[in-house]
């Protein structure tokens, strides 16, 4: 499994990832945010929240995920 190393926010939604293996890149939330987790991240300031937790998994205060190995993938793929 593939653990995300570094997460910064950018313009739109979306979140530049760098990965334990030195990929990185950027990934698009903009269409995503819905559902009780994701809706409170439609908020600027509270998306700008993000982090990386002990396990490599992309996060928010809330609990609000996001799986590693899928984010990996996404981004392997561009």
């Amino acid at each position: 499994m593939h653990k995300v190393k570094k997460v910064e926010v950018r313009p739109g939604y979306r979140l530049a990832v760098t990965f334990d293996d030195g990929l990185s890149g950027e990934i698009s939330l903009a269409d995503r945010l819905f559902g009780p987790m994701f809706e409170p991240l439609k908020d600027p300031s509270y998306f700008a929240q993000v982090s990386v937790d002990d396990f490599g998994v992309v996060c928010w205060p809330n609990n609000a995920d996001l799986a590693p190995d899928a984010l990996y993938r996404q981004v392997a793929s561009m």
